[in-house]
């Protein structure tokens, strides 16, 4: 098998885990509607026993980056599909909050392998970096929209357990098929290059951290509060009075927006400065956010729409960061670093959105969001004028190494 067949082959498999590991983190969010009814306890209190896989989710991305250059990212990304299929046959058979938090928070675990170990595996590959990005951000997203359809679907013809246990074999196949397909780290396509891709320089680089530590930061909780939340959004708004299949259905077709956006703000990374992207895109979050607050029926599907194309889009924009500003030799950590302030910190969002539900409704939540959106856009400016002062503002044209 030549290089380039190698590396598209490992790329193959590398946006399949981002699929899975985005749908089965929202199973949840979705079946709780179900299960509610099911166990004659609240939205609010069941939602919280999801804290623990988000929380799980972040935290196990700052040590991944590390062990993944002792152990091998191939072998890591096995244990991830191997891991997580497993975990979801075991909360189909769930029936106490206890194993539901417990099994949840393994769930989190597992997933917390795949971005600091796919995205270097992705980038280590990619031969137009903004494309790659954008496709593997697609596919996570698919994965995203997904879950809330087909759970839906699946709870309502077969019970809410299908939804854990279809989807956890599925993951165990693919997993048996990718250790057999993809032996190695799948690095070769760069290998014997011998200039890397030149990385950025910025005359304020500690600066420039803070501030994009924290544009992560409000990026983490606007992404977890609406993923989390969107299902319950459009079954209080939208979809008042629908039935589950047809609030997973519309909260499917935002997701899927979302993803094409992704795609869209790959192919524009290869032809235009990443601030500037940053800039532009990160205005839509609380100006769609808002529009979703106070917006009836079509506006407010309209607001939402517009916050989940902005927060996807910047998923692939701060991997493309990364990417970028990082030396190759630092990238895994870098990434684990980053998903863990991202999703580790945004943990707090199920609670978060449980208190704000009680007190004020989704209306609560949204506008909560969206002053998360309004913190991401301001440090997008700083992150701008920063960027500009030590680098040129180019796009970049060149394959990651």
């Amino acid at each position: 098998m030549s290089a380039v067949d190698h590396a598209r082959r490992t790329i193959l498999f590398v946006n399949i885990a981002h699929a899975f590991d985005h749908f089965t983190l929202l199973i949840f969010p979705t079946a709780v509607i179900a299960i509610a009814l099911e166990v004659s306890s609240s939205y609010a209190e069941l939602i919280e026993l999801a804290t623990g896989a988000f929380v799980a989710f972040g935290l196990f991305s700052l040590p991944v980056g590390w062990i993944a250059d002792k152990v091998g990212r191939r072998n890591l990304l096995a244990v991830f599909f191997f891991g997580v299929g497993l975990t979801c046959l075991v909360l189909s058979q769930a029936t106490e909050p206890l194993e539901f938090m417990i099994g949840l928070f393994v769930l989190g675990m597992f997933g917390a392998i795949y971005h600091p170990v796919g995205s270097v595996m992705l980038v280590s590959n990619a031969t137009k970096l903004g494309r790659d990005l954008g496709v593997n951000g697609v596919w996570g997203n698919m994965g995203a929209a997904l879950a809330s359809g087909v759970t839906g679907l699946l709870a309502m013809n077969f019970g809410w357990q299908a939804a854990f246990y279809v989807p956890g074999i599925l993951c165990l196949l693919v997993g048996v098929v990718f250790v057999f397909q993809v032996r190695d780290d799948g690095q070769s396509v760069n290998a014997g290059k011998k200039t890397a891709k030149s990385v950025l320089t910025v005359s304020r680089p500690i600066l420039l951290l803070g501030v994009f530590a924290i544009a992560i930061i409000g990026g983490g909780m606007t992404f977890n509060i609406t993923t989390i939340a969107l299902p319950k959004i459009i079954d209080d708004g939208v979809g008042a009075g629908l039935a589950l299949a047809v609030v997973g259905s519309l909260t499917t077709g935002v997701f899927v927006f979302g993803a094409m956006t992704q795609l869209l703000i790959g192919k524009l990374m290869d032809r235009y400065a990443l601030p500037t992207l940053f800039v532009c895109l990160s205005l839509l979050q609380p100006v769609g956010l808002a529009l979703a607050a106070f917006g009836q029926g079509p506006a407010s599907l309209l607001g939402l729409v517009l916050s989940m194309a902005a927060i996807y889009g910047q998923v692939v924009i701060n991997d493309g960061m990364v990417a970028r500003y990082i030396p190759v030799q630092y990238q895994a950590k870098a990434f684990g670093f980053r998903y863990f302030i991202g999703f580790g910190v945004a943990g707090a969002a199920v609670p978060l959105i449980s208190n704000l539900y009680e007190v004020g409704g989704m209306i609560q939540v949204l506008i909560t969001g969206a002053g998360f959106g309004a913190t991401i856009f301001g440090m997008a400016v700083l992150f701008y004028v920063l960027a500009r002062s030590g680098a040129a503002d180019v796009p970049d044209q060149q394959p990651a190494e």
